[in-house]
């Protein structure tokens, strides 16, 4: 197969990002591939490979994993490599001011929004959370900034109303993927000038933490169904159920407002609490240390939850 003749290292780790690398060693010379280090897992502290890893290690491709990347060690890997290009998608570190310059094409990244909208470590979440109905992807050559660098292609794509973190980053980074194979050539052979961002209109996502899954249903029910969709696959959101978390993947908006905020009872068979607006439906939920399975299926042994509000 017949590939572009420039040198690309790639950085990037989670799962999501592994068709954007194979599309990368399909298509250019992948010379180098920096990824996430190996850390241990489990109750029996198993080493995990971050998914890249693991692919690069199949395709032959030379990989290192650096706990820092302002080490000396990992400035001169890089310049070994002597790449055209640093591709970064989803890699999870900010790269320092000195190794901008290595690349004769700077670092460009695939960013999860249409930028200068969701600037930040939570785009998608942030999408979700805030109700927005289109979302898309957006890839920039890297500068010192915060997602701040001049924007080389973007593509929109449209966000579904029952859209969870883990499906909506699917297409996007499928998108993505297609957006870096129409625009890098172009951007490589002088095309596209990279064109600045417009900060009047820029917006910023927070990094989210576990303890930010924790439910409060004071808040319109609306805005908890957002939360749980934004916050699934990660952190999942929970409330406190017997001294434990009660995690929750899935709800309903029900057309009853019978509950007070917090107060628990059944409707239509499935275990709600009341909102500050309409009641809220709990249809797939995890009890601690035990399966994900349905409300109802949480009832049947939920002898403490209140069964006096039946509709």
């Amino acid at each position: 197969m017949l590939k572009f003749q420039h040198r690309i290292v790639f950085m990037g780790s989670p799962e999501y990002v592994v068709p954007v690398m194979m599309s990368l060693a399909k298509y250019y010379l992948l010379c180098g591939v920096v990824t996430q280090p190996v850390r241990q897992a489990g109750r029996k502290r198993a080493v995990i490979s971050t998914p890249v890893k693991k692919l690069a290690d199949e395709l032959g491709i030379e990989n290192i994993q650096p706990e820092k990347l302002s080490d000396k060690d990992f400035f001169n890997k890089l310049r070994a490599w002597d790449p055209d290009v640093v591709f970064v998608a989803a890699y999870g570190k900010i790269i320092p001011e000195n190794l901008l310059d290595i690349p004769s094409f700077g670092f460009i990244n695939m960013h999860a929004s249409l930028l200068p909208r969701w600037r930040g470590a939570s785009p998608i979440q942030a999408t979700i959370l805030n109700g927005d109905e289109v979302s898309g992807m957006t890839i920039i050559k890297i500068d010192k900034g915060l997602d701040t660098g001049t924007i080389i292609s973007q593509c929109e794509v449209p966000v579904l109303p029952d859209d969870t973190l883990g499906s909506l980053r699917t297409r996007l980074f499928q998108s993505g993927t297609d957006l870096m194979l129409e625009t890098l050539p172009e951007y490589l052979s002088g095309k596209i000038i990279p064109q600045p961002q417009i900060e009047s209109k820029a917006t910023y996502a927070r990094m989210i933490k576990k303890s930010d899954g924790e439910l409060d249903f004071n808040a319109e029910a609306a805005q908890i169904e957002r939360k749980v969709r934004a916050y699934n696959p990660w952190p999942i959101c929970y409330i406190k159920w017997q001294g434990n978390p009660l995690r929750i993947y899935e709800v309903v908006v029900s057309p009853t407002n019978h509950l007070s905020p917090n107060q628990k009872g059944i409707i239509e068979r499935y275990p709600a609490i009341g909102t500050s607006t309409n009641d809220i439906q709990l249809v797939k939920v995890q009890v601690a240390g035990k399966k994900l399975i349905d409300g109802r299926q949480f009832l049947n042994g939920a002898r403490n939850w209140p069964f006096k509000t039946r509709v």
